[in-house]
């Protein structure tokens, strides 16, 4: 039996990937994961409804103190990209992390998510060797 913990908003694109999970990859199970950084509450509605109507076990991961001392670091150092502050790409290592700990301590064997590849999610802007071990 197989367990995958997928980083989870309840948007179409992590919907999607359940089905894909099971039937395409072969797992058995899929555990929702979503980590709050400071975004809405009813995002968190909106994801637990999702994974409920799924059947899935969902953790909702607080990180937003982790994410607010990267946050304070980054605009003590001016830190932009094209005169905006970087909010979206420092909070991916900081839900990569929460998500492998869910994933951990829930005994996983891998980790999923739904990024489609565009905007900044893109190869380019992934340094090599940036995401943490597994395993």
């Amino acid at each position: 039996m197989t367990k995958v913990a997928l980083a989870f908003s309840g948007g179409l694109d992590t919907t999607v990937c359940v089905p894909l999970l099971k039937e395409e990859y072969g797992h058995d199970e899929v555990l929702a994961v979503t980590v709050d950084v400071g975004q809405p509450e009813a995002e968190f509605a909106e994801a637990r409804e999702t994974a409920d109507a799924l059947g899935l076990d969902i953790h909702v991961v607080d990180a937003t103190e982790a994410f607010a001392s990267l946050c304070f670091d980054s605009v003590r150092a001016n830190a932009t990209y094209q005169g905006y502050p970087l909010g979206t790409a420092l909070a991916r290592p900081v839900i990569a992390e929460a998500i492998l700990e869910v994933a951990e301590a829930e005994n996983c064997d891998a980790i999923a998510h739904g990024c489609t590849g565009k905007g900044t999610t893109n190869s380019a802007s992934r340094p090599s060797g940036a995401a943490p071990t597994w395993k």
